[in-house]
């Protein structure tokens, strides 16, 4: 099993070096970039886009002339070389991509174009609101959608199965977005009741609050986009709990079981359980992952939660590299070591399990 996990390891290098690669050409060919950014708000247009023109240059490529960008007329040529250098674009697109991975691998992930704030510091300010959407969302997915998905099985083909299956399939095909405006117009405010707090993850008075209260007060606030997060999540588990207890149910030792004279619970729980959920616990990194990064922009948005999801979009708009590409670097090392920990979850549920045999 190490030499397997090391070569999991090994192959992450180059994994997330052609994710950095193709993410830092791309971003050469994209119209825009910080310094467009401060001469369109120099000169009253009060967004990047507002000053571009046809066939203008990506502000990113700074090897033509400095005048070349879009809206930089009547600005002196050193004003915009200055800028260059601050930036670090008067450097070739490759000694800036190197330097950067350099950082990287330093762990310095430089500094926000925009804000003054490091990007460490910034997405650790974020964080907090994005794992709180992940990991109850999650779990609340696991507890409803496990005992739904055994309930389905031990009853297939029931009138229970059949309704509960229609129920979340219709659940799966609604948008995350429109769920989370109707909640918003029923809950909160919009046009019936106001049970739910209309935007942010805690209150005002938080800090006055007791431990108790503050307890509160982040689920009365968190309630409403967790629930719209969750609800395409149940589909994929419960289905994917029905059917692997249904598979194990048609197996041999659940028949010799019974012909012992287990009781049914015992059998169901004491036998089927651990092997038909081996699949289903040994995804719980990679579900959290999904559903941490999936959809969390629109939630966050809607529910005006100052998340990872706002952050990366607010840097995509305004063309702040370091935070897009220090993002980028996090959550792809992120994606790709929770995919080795989601092999580990196998050989942790059931020991029997011998990835290097398998690849041999």
């Amino acid at each position: 099993m190490g030499a397997y996990i090391l070569r999991r390891l090994l192959l992450v290098i180059p994994t997330l070096l052609g994710i950095m690669i193709i993410n830092f050409a791309l971003v050469q060919f994209v119209p825009g970039g910080p310094i467009e950014q401060i001469i369109a708000e120099m000169q009253g247009q009060g967004d990047v886009f507002g000053g571009f023109s046809g066939g203008a240059g990506d502000a990113a490529d700074t090897l033509g002339p400095a005048n070349d960008y879009a809206g930089s007329r009547g600005l002196p040529p050193e004003f915009i070389a200055e800028l260059e250098r601050e930036f670090g674009f008067d450097k070739p697109p490759l000694e800036r991509f190197l330097n950067m991975l350099w950082n990287y691998v330093r762990l310095d992930f430089g500094e926000s174009y925009f804000r003054s704030i490091s990007v460490i510091d910034l997405v650790l300010e974020k964080l907090p609101v994005s794992v709180s959407l992940g990991l109850w969302s999650t779990l609340i997915a696991y507890l409803v959608s496990i005992p739904l998905g055994i309930r389905k099985a031990v009853r297939d083909g029931s009138s229970f199965d059949t309704w509960t299956s229609g129920l979340i399939i219709v659940a799966y095909a609604i948008p995350g977005f429109l769920f989370a405006i109707l909640l918003l117009v029923l809950f909160a405010g919009g046009s019936y009741w106001q049970i739910f707090p209309l935007r942010g993850l805690t209150s005002d008075n938080f800090d006055q609050l007791s431990w108790a209260g503050k307890v509160a007060d982040y689920f009365w606030h968190i309630a409403l986009p967790i629930i719209a997060s969750t609800i395409s999540a149940f589909a994929t588990l419960t289905l994917l709990t029905k059917n692997s207890f249904l598979d194990e149910i048609k197996k041999h030792y659940v028949m010799t079981a019974r012909a012992k004279g287990l009781s049914e619970g015992r059998v169901l729980y004491g036998h089927i359980f651990r092997n038909a959920m081996l699949i289903v616990i040994a995804g719980f990194p990679a579900v959290f992952i999904g559903i941490f990064f999936t959809g969390s922009l629109i939630i966050e948005t809607i529910f005006s939660l100052d998340g990872l999801g706002r952050l990366s979009f607010e840097a995509a708009v305004a063309r702040d590299y370091p935070v897009i590409f220090g993002t980028l670097f996090i959550f792809g090392l992120m994606s790709l070591v929770v995919g080795i920990l989601s092999d580990l979850m196998y050989v942790f549920v059931d020991p029997r399990i011998d990835f290097e045999k398998r690849e041999g």
